[in-house]
């Protein structure tokens, strides 16, 4: 009897209510999407038709609203997470520009329209100009999914929204306060002081926290996860503290921890799963339960002022959006994506007219208006951003590919379970974004009568890399190889593989003098012309806060000089770590050039260093969060010193707390270097040196 009752409109059983949600957020997207409509209009329009004002069939009740307000948390929060820092930084001043022409046109033509044409007060005039001039990221999931996140014109757009909603809100404030007779100077100076002391908190505190939980918890995923919603809502609490709107505080939560989140990270595919297949989709409905059609075709007044806020509202967003395009040297389709992105009007606006609602100053005709501007703003946005979107996207994947991002097959030998995360992650993040290449994790068992028993718990132990990876939406392929010994079972696997890349990890040992890491790696680097990295990682790889690279002479002569640039600027742009390079002044030189032509956009600096065993001086400049690594060389190269030989003890010795990676670039075959490159049936790990002196 109480089920039936339950049943009643609207529905109030909560088992049921996240039930209908949940098929609504299933079944809307693929029924519109055949449709050709964007999945997010899909969202809200559902939200109107289930909805108060619709069918009556839920309610906007407490449970609604606060997964809405999760959900518009999360997408600004996003937008933070994965702007690209370098170029946020790089192009600051144009997204400053952006967005104050973003705010300031909207407001100016709106307040002179609604004060001079029909007859409003000026306080009223601004509220209802205020409300077309800030801008939610709606479609960033549009963005996101079609790989576009990076592309300059939405970096600037990002940076701009920050502006202009942060000057609507200020703006608000103001009224709010003269309205109630509180703009003293003491109201200033609480304001002012408010906003620098919340920056602070959630720029400088939040990190250094992030950073020393990341540590403690390094193998607790989860716990990971819920930390960095507790630094989101903490952010937005503390925003509102300081008499701005959470967003703000979401927004620059995603700014604070993006140098620790890379891209590639489980802990990011975590985020991006939960946020846009349930908090987001949440926040779009309950918007579209906010609409109520019959008022806006029965309210004279509300018709006039949704009509007059529908027309301004993109008009003066489009006018911004072309004057930046031709301030900055955008093409159409980034003016285009500009203006898809900064025309969805929903998590200020709401704050706006609810908070002039609140104190008197609007009344419900203005409030159905900005109700009508969000959904269709919210339509307009989708649109637009979805079709330019597209076609961008396919224009990207037509261009032709620079001859030095081929592909990166990425070969990870594994001895110690205790490195495979640590290994896998580093790789991933090494890799190439732009091609779907495996990487491949490599047990290799000797051939003896225990081989079928070892390759067994080998392959088993490997799953273990593959369960890590899948968190990351990363393709891994096992490989198994049973040999004479280890170091022909690797080599065989680079042949048959075609592998670009072998990332090795430390065995902390050093044996003799010729000997630096053992038999593996000496045969790895006179049989191949492969790049080899030897990884230390002792830290959690996203805490680096910078990577010092120490330069020989002529590293920059060598065949593999681009390809170990590409692979450091890769890793400094998914980590958000600076790069440091010490060297020659010459070999600096072109190193600065060839930084700033390639991509990835990376931050670096450039040191002069007389010799590479200055290494031993540097130890109290290397901080226990800084990456160290060393570009060696193999024995016969131009770049290739003796005093190389004596880096790895240094760093075995005297950085026993730091997180190291030695790379041997790639070279020529061996025959070139003056040694006889040995077939694989012919190497002997434990002797081979002896035998070719």
């Amino acid at each position: 009897m109480k089920l039936l009752m339950s049943l009643t409109l609207p529905f109030e059983e909560p088992v049921l209510i996240f039930t209908l949600v949940l098929l609504i957020i299933l079944i809307a997207p693929i029924v519109l999407g055949k449709m050709k409509i964007p999945g997010i209009v899909g969202m809200i329009l559902a939200g109107v038709i289930i909805g108060p004002n619709g069918l009556n069939i839920l309610s906007r009740d407490a449970s609604i609203v606060l997964f809405g307000t999760v959900g518009l948390l999360y997408i600004m929060f996003l937008a933070g997470l994965e702007i690209d820092m370098i170029d946020f930084k790089k192009y600051k001043t144009r997204s400053l520009i952006f967005g104050l022409m973003t705010f300031i046109i909207p407001i100016t033509v709106g307040t002179a329209v609604f004060y001079y044409l029909e007859g409003n007060a000026i306080k009223p005039s601004i509220l209802l100009a205020s409300m077309f001039a800030p801008h939610t990221l709606l479609a960033y999931p549009i963005i996101s999914r079609l790989g576009l996140s990076k592309n300059e014109a939405v970096t600037v757009t990002i940076g701009g929204t920050l502006i202009t909603d942060t000057a609507v809100l200020f703006v608000l404030a103001i009224i709010i306060n003269s309205t109630q007779g509180n703009t003293d100077i003491l109201f200033w100076v609480k304001m002012i002081a408010g906003m620098a002391i919340f920056v602070a908190i959630v720029l400088w505190v939040f990190p250094k926290i992030a950073k020393w939980v990341f540590k403690q918890l390094e193998s607790e995923k989860g716990a990971q996860y819920i930390f960095v919603l507790t630094i989101v809502f903490a952010a937005a609490f503390l925003s509102e503290l300081a008499g701005m709107e959470a967003i703000i505080g979401a927004f620059l939560a995603g700014l604070a921890l993006n140098p620790l989140i890379p891209h590639t990270s489980p802990l990011m595919n975590r985020i991006e799963f939960v946020g846009n297949n349930i908090f987001i989709p949440f926040f779009l409905i309950s918007t579209g339960m906010l609409v109520d059609l019959t008022v806006l075709f029965t309210d004279t007044s509300a018709m006039l002022i949704a009509g007059t806020i529908v027309i301004l509202a993109p008009a003066t967003k489009y006018v911004a959006a072309f004057i930046s395009q031709k301030l900055f040297g955008f093409n159409v389709m980034q003016r285009y994506l500009m203006f898809g992105l900064s025309s969805a009007h929903a998590a200020a606006t709401l704050a706006v007219i609810l908070a002039g609602y609140d104190i008197g100053l609007l009344g419900e005709s203005a409030l159905n208006g900005a109700v009508a501007l969000i959904l269709v703003s919210s339509v307009v946005s989708s649109f637009t951003t979805e079709k330019v979107g597209r076609r961008m996207a396919i224009v990207e994947s037509r261009r032709k590919p620079d001859i030095s991002n081929k592909p990166d097959r990425i070969l990870v030998p594994i001895a110690n379970p205790k490195t495979i995360e640590n290994l896998v992650d580093l790789s991933i993040m090494l890799k190439n974004p732009d091609y779907d290449e495996p990487i491949y994790p490599l047990a290799v068992v000797i051939d003896n009568e225990h081989a079928e028993e070892e390759i067994y718990k080998k392959n088993k132990m490997l799953q273990e890399a593959i369960k890590h990876a899948s968190a990351t939406d990363s393709d891994v392929q096992l490989v198994s190889k049973i040999d004479v010994n280890v170091p022909s079972g690797i080599l065989r696997a680079i042949k048959e593989l075609m592998i670009t890349e072998v990332v090795l990890g430390w065995n902390g040992k050093i044996t003799t003098r010729d000997r630096i890491f053992g038999t593996v790696l000496d045969s790895l680097l006179e049989n191949t012309e492969q790049m080899i990295l030897v990884c230390k990682i002792i830290q959690p790889i996203n805490t680096t806060e910078r990577i010092v690279v120490l330069v020989p002479m002529n590293a920059d002569l060598e065949r593999g000089y681009f390809r170990w640039v590409k692979t450091l600027s890769l890793l400094s742009q998914q980590l958000g770590a600076k790069l440091v390079f010490k060297g020659r002044k010459r070999v600096l030189n072109h190193l600065r050039q060839t930084v700033k032509k390639s991509k990835p956009a990376v931050e670096a600096e450039y040191e002069p260093i007389t010799k590479l065993s200055d290494l031993e001086n540097l130890r109290s400049e290397i901080q226990e969060d800084d990456l160290l690594v060393t570009i060696s060389a193999r024995e016969g190269s131009v770049s290739h010193s003796k005093e190389l030989d004596y880096i790895p003890r240094i760093l075995s010795r005297g950085y026993k707390d730091n997180s190291f990676i030695i790379i041997y670039p790639e070279q020529f075959p061996s025959m070139y270097r003056g040694n006889s490159y040995k077939p694989f049936g012919d190497i002997d790990g434990s002797n081979q040196r002896q035998e070719q002196r």
